[in-house]
Protein backbone atom coordinates (compact mmCIF):
# COMPACT_ATOMS: atom_id res chain seq x y z
CA UNK A 1 0.00 0.00 0.00
CA UNK A 2 1.50 3.37 -0.99
CA UNK A 3 2.48 5.74 1.80
CA UNK A 4 0.72 9.08 2.22
CA UNK A 5 3.91 10.67 0.82
CA UNK A 6 3.77 8.49 -2.30
CA UNK A 7 0.18 9.62 -2.76
CA UNK A 8 1.39 13.25 -2.57
CA UNK A 9 4.09 12.49 -5.17
CA UNK A 10 1.43 10.93 -7.44
CA UNK A 11 -0.87 13.95 -7.01
CA UNK A 12 -3.57 11.90 -5.27
CA UNK A 13 -3.30 14.06 -2.14
CA UNK A 14 -2.67 17.82 -2.28
CA UNK A 15 0.36 19.39 -0.62
CA UNK A 16 1.89 22.82 -0.18
CA UNK A 17 4.93 22.17 -2.37
CA UNK A 18 8.02 24.32 -2.00
CA UNK A 19 10.48 22.53 -4.32
CA UNK A 20 10.59 19.57 -6.67
CA UNK A 21 12.90 17.85 -9.10
CA UNK A 22 12.92 14.43 -10.75
CA UNK A 23 14.15 12.68 -7.58
CA UNK A 24 12.90 14.72 -4.58
CA UNK A 25 9.96 16.72 -3.32
CA UNK A 26 9.71 19.26 -0.49
CA UNK A 27 6.40 20.37 0.99
CA UNK A 28 5.12 22.01 4.14
CA UNK A 29 4.26 19.78 7.08
CA UNK A 30 0.51 20.18 7.68
CA UNK A 31 1.10 19.69 11.42
CA UNK A 32 4.02 22.11 11.80
CA UNK A 33 6.00 22.80 14.92
CA UNK A 34 6.93 26.22 13.49
CA UNK A 35 5.99 28.24 10.42
CA UNK A 36 8.05 26.95 7.52
CA UNK A 37 8.35 23.38 8.89
CA UNK A 38 9.04 21.45 5.69
CA UNK A 39 9.31 17.77 4.79
CA UNK A 40 11.82 16.64 2.17
CA UNK A 41 11.34 13.21 0.62
CA UNK A 42 12.73 11.09 -2.17
CA UNK A 43 9.97 10.42 -4.69
CA UNK A 44 10.91 6.77 -4.66
CA UNK A 45 9.20 5.11 -1.70
CA UNK A 46 11.80 3.63 0.62
CA UNK A 47 10.87 3.20 4.28
CA UNK A 48 14.24 3.80 5.94
CA UNK A 49 16.56 6.66 5.03
CA UNK A 50 19.69 4.52 5.22
CA UNK A 51 18.18 1.97 2.83
CA UNK A 52 18.27 4.54 0.01
CA UNK A 53 20.85 3.86 -2.68
CA UNK A 54 23.89 6.14 -2.37
CA UNK A 55 23.05 8.36 -5.34
CA UNK A 56 19.51 9.04 -4.08
CA UNK A 57 20.71 9.61 -0.51
CA UNK A 58 23.36 12.12 -1.62
CA UNK A 59 20.89 13.91 -3.90
CA UNK A 60 18.29 14.05 -1.11
CA UNK A 61 20.80 15.70 1.24
CA UNK A 62 21.91 18.21 -1.42
CA UNK A 63 18.27 18.97 -2.22
CA UNK A 64 17.43 19.37 1.49
CA UNK A 65 20.32 21.83 1.88
CA UNK A 66 18.96 24.02 -0.93
CA UNK A 67 15.49 23.93 0.61
CA UNK A 68 16.89 24.75 4.08
CA UNK A 69 18.71 27.78 2.65
CA UNK A 70 15.44 28.94 1.09
CA UNK A 71 13.55 28.48 4.37
CA UNK A 72 16.23 30.41 6.28
CA UNK A 73 15.91 33.32 3.80
CA UNK A 74 12.12 33.30 4.31
CA UNK A 75 11.44 32.58 7.98
CA UNK A 76 13.24 34.63 10.66
CA UNK A 77 15.18 32.12 12.77
CA UNK A 78 18.63 31.31 14.12
CA UNK A 79 18.96 27.92 12.41
CA UNK A 80 17.18 25.30 10.38
CA UNK A 81 16.97 22.07 12.34
CA UNK A 82 17.23 18.86 10.35
CA UNK A 83 15.66 15.82 11.91
CA UNK A 84 15.19 12.31 10.64
CA UNK A 85 12.87 10.30 12.81
CA UNK A 86 11.09 8.13 10.30
CA UNK A 87 8.61 6.33 12.51
CA UNK A 88 5.38 8.15 11.71
CA UNK A 89 5.27 7.54 7.92
CA UNK A 90 6.94 4.52 6.25
CA UNK A 91 8.66 6.67 3.63
CA UNK A 92 12.12 8.20 4.16
CA UNK A 93 11.84 11.89 5.00
CA UNK A 94 13.68 14.80 6.55
CA UNK A 95 12.09 17.47 8.74
CA UNK A 96 13.49 20.98 8.19
CA UNK A 97 12.33 23.21 11.05
CA UNK A 98 13.16 26.89 11.56
CA UNK A 99 14.33 27.24 15.18
CA UNK A 100 15.61 29.81 17.65
CA UNK A 101 16.05 27.39 20.57
CA UNK A 102 16.29 23.64 21.05
CA UNK A 103 12.74 23.65 22.40
CA UNK A 104 11.44 24.78 18.99
CA UNK A 105 12.08 21.35 17.47
CA UNK A 106 10.54 19.25 20.24
CA UNK A 107 7.89 17.04 18.64
CA UNK A 108 6.01 16.94 21.95
CA UNK A 109 5.17 20.64 21.52
CA UNK A 110 1.67 21.57 20.34
CA UNK A 111 1.41 21.82 16.57
CA UNK A 112 0.53 25.13 14.93
CA UNK A 113 -2.93 25.63 13.49
CA UNK A 114 -2.52 27.51 10.21
CA UNK A 115 -5.13 28.46 7.65
CA UNK A 116 -4.99 27.33 4.04
CA UNK A 117 -4.10 30.91 3.11
CA UNK A 118 -1.20 30.96 5.60
CA UNK A 119 0.16 27.67 4.26
CA UNK A 120 -0.11 28.94 0.68
CA UNK A 121 1.63 32.22 1.52
CA UNK A 122 4.46 30.47 3.39
CA UNK A 123 4.96 27.93 0.59
CA UNK A 124 5.03 30.65 -2.06
CA UNK A 125 7.53 32.73 -0.08
CA UNK A 126 9.84 29.76 0.45
CA UNK A 127 9.59 28.76 -3.24
CA UNK A 128 10.77 32.23 -4.24
CA UNK A 129 13.91 31.81 -2.11
CA UNK A 130 14.99 28.37 -3.32
CA UNK A 131 17.60 28.02 -6.03
CA UNK A 132 17.68 24.47 -7.37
Amino acid sequence: MPSIFSKIVQGEIPAYKVAEDDICLAFLDIFPLRKGHTLVIPKKEVDYLFDLDDATYIHLMEFAKKVAIGIKKTIPCNRISMQVIGLEVPHAHIHLIPINTMADCNFSNPKLQLSKEEFEQIAQSIRQNIIL
